[in-house]
């Protein structure tokens, strides 16, 4: 089923590589902690920002970890794809909590070899090799609020 995405005034002017990233840093957040994917980021070009709501801080070694699992990921050159399917079918292979209530019934499934799936309508790469080098620049967590924010940027 070749669709053409809806893009908007944000989504227009994402970078590909940046966005691919933090669809990998999302899904090793999910695998290292079971958290959920990030409650809200900003994606940019020259620096970008994740929140995760964690219970604890995560010490500086988890932290490098998930630099060096990101970056680990990206080395395997996956190639990234897009499907479209039936919602019915997407809930049985991705989280659909934050999905909007008015979202067609049709949806846009990116995946980055077998490491993620996801709904999205963002830009992408084709392959992780495209990337560069992932860097998280800072982290802080909010300990009454129990989020993690990771700022982060890509070195070619």
């Amino acid at each position: 089923m070749e669709q053409q995405p809806q893009l908007n005034d944000h989504n227009k002017q994402e970078y590909p590589p940046m966005h691919t990233t933090e669809h990998l840093l999302n899904a090793t957040m999910v695998k290292t902690f079971g958290c959920p994917r990030s409650r809200n980021a900003h994606i940019e070009k020259k620096k970008s920002k994740c929140d995760y709501e964690l219970s604890t801080c995560p010490s500086d070694e988890q932290i490098q970890a998930i630099e060096d699992k990101v970056n680990e990921v990206i080395r395997q050159n996956l190639p990234v794809t897009i499907e479209f399917m039936p919602q019915e079918d997407a809930k049985k292979i991705v989280d659909l909590s934050k999905l909007p209530e008015d979202a067609s019934e049709t949806l846009r499934i990116v995946r980055i070899g077998d490491y993620d799936a996801c709904a999205c309508i963002g830009q992408h790469v084709e392959n992780t090799s495209e990337i560069g080098t992932f860097k998280i620049i800072s982290y802080d967590y909010d300990e009454e609020r129990k989020v993690l924010r990771m700022r982060f940027k890509l070195i070619k």
